[in-house]
């Protein structure tokens, strides 16, 4: 048996297929992985087959290209990288950034295919409104769910329906006349972790919530790092991950000084973002990628965009959390966070040091800190193991 795992986007629409492709093997699957090529030393590391997939993601980042444009290209890569690298798998996941054509390669071969979402933000329910997407405005005032859904998928349609359908013509099949629900399927798979985020109030589909996919890491920190740990109390990580933090330019040096005004050493993780020290007072560390599982333990707080990757680490390792949103599934996350006890939600997605100093406070707390360590110990870890067993299930 062979699954073929695909997705386009950054570090966390890759580190979960990671986690859910070693559950995978574990089972006797043999796996491959279709995804950009930023990621390709990342996936060699596990031992995964990969196929780079795309353009890179953090050069498209950094050049702003039209969503039209980025759509009709993902679109044509889904149906030529995927169209062969799934030619003897018996089943495909696809993941990230609307996999229109992924389905359409399943369909073509006489595959299995499964939608997976690491954020329930996309998915249609009565429950809360659809996420920012380019394209149709939503009637002023409107508050009815149902007609916001459908003018999300009338997005989508704009975007995708056009390249979908040309691609979809050339191999013989019918167009498609909703994207958003083709690429979903009736049964979607989510997953995010229950107590994180549990999903309810689903619009039209049966979701299945596996629970968060954990890629599992056992790389030792540092010793330079655990030097700078060991040498005095517990510092406050600030790190965005893929995050350029176009807006914030002075990002680190206003965490810096915010962290330090709160009486505290400070972690910077650099990321896509270039973060940088701001001086070479010993109160301050810089580090790159590094193992957040381990790290995430030994910290006061972390200071983060709201990827569900990194909110999800951070919750297991019941460290508070301080999340200055930037895009889609991030505000949501915030909010979650923040209701939950176990931190706080930055207003905005530009930090200052007044307004993150502000944010800071209750997140330091003792009692965000019990109720950090309280959630985390409720949160199931086996979310990876699950969906693969599923999988191996389906399949056979």
């Amino acid at each position: 048996m062979r699954v073929l795992l695909s997705t386009w986007g950054s570090r966390g629409d890759v580190e979960p297929l990671l986690g859910l492709a070693l559950e995978l093997r574990a089972q006797g699957v043999d796996v491959r992985m279709c995804a950009p090529p930023d990621f390709a030393e990342r996936v060699a590391e596990v031992g995964v087959e990969f196929v780079a997939m795309g353009f890179a993601v953090r050069a498209l980042v950094a050049s702003k290209p039209s969503p039209a444009d980025v759509a009709a290209a993902l679109v044509a890569e889904h149906f030529e990288v995927i169209g062969k690298a799934a030619q003897d798998c018996d089943a495909i996941v696809a993941s990230g950034l609307m996999p229109a054509g992924v389905r359409s390669v399943a369909e073509h071969l006489g595959i299995h295919y499964v939608l997976a979402g690491f954020h329930r933000v996309g998915m249609p329910s009565l429950v809360y409104p659809p996420g920012p997407r380019p394209g149709k405005p939503f009637p002023p005032g409107e508050t009815d769910l149902r007609v916001l859904w459908k003018i999300d998928a009338e997005r989508v349609d704009a975007l995708y329906g056009g390249p979908l359908n040309t691609h979809r013509a050339a191999l013989g099949l019918p167009p498609v006349e909703n994207v958003r629900d083709h690429v979903f399927t009736s049964r979607p798979w989510l997953a995010v972790d229950p107590v994180l985020w549990p999903f309810e109030g689903a619009l039209g589909f049966d979701v299945v919530q596996t629970g968060a996919w954990i890629m599992p890491d056992d790389r030792p920190l540092p010793a330079d790092l655990v030097e700078f740990l060991d040498a005095g109390d517990p510092p406050v990580y600030v790190g965005f991950g893929s995050m350029q933090m176009a807006g914030a330019p002075d990002a680190a040096a206003v965490a810096v000084e915010a962290i330090r005004g709160r009486g505290r050493r400070v972690l910077v993780s650099r990321g896509w973002a270039d973060l940088a020290l701001v001086d070479e007072k010993d109160d301050c560390f810089a580090v790159g990628d590094t193992n957040h599982h381990e790290l995430f333990r030994r910290v006061a707080a972390v200071v983060h965009h709201g990827g569900a990757g990194t909110t999800t680490t951070a919750a297991l390792a019941g460290a508070p959390q301080v999340i200055v949103p930037q895009i889609v599934d991030q505000p949501y996350w915030a909010r979650r966070v923040a209701a939950l006890g176990i931190g706080a939600a930055h207003d905005g997605p530009t930090p200052t040091v007044e307004s993150l100093s502000a944010a800071l406070e209750p997140a330091l707390r003792d009692d965000t800190a019990a109720r950090a360590a309280e959630v985390s110990v409720a949160m199931p870890v086996d979310g990876a193991a699950v969906a693969a067993r599923m999988l191996v299930e389906m399949v056979e």
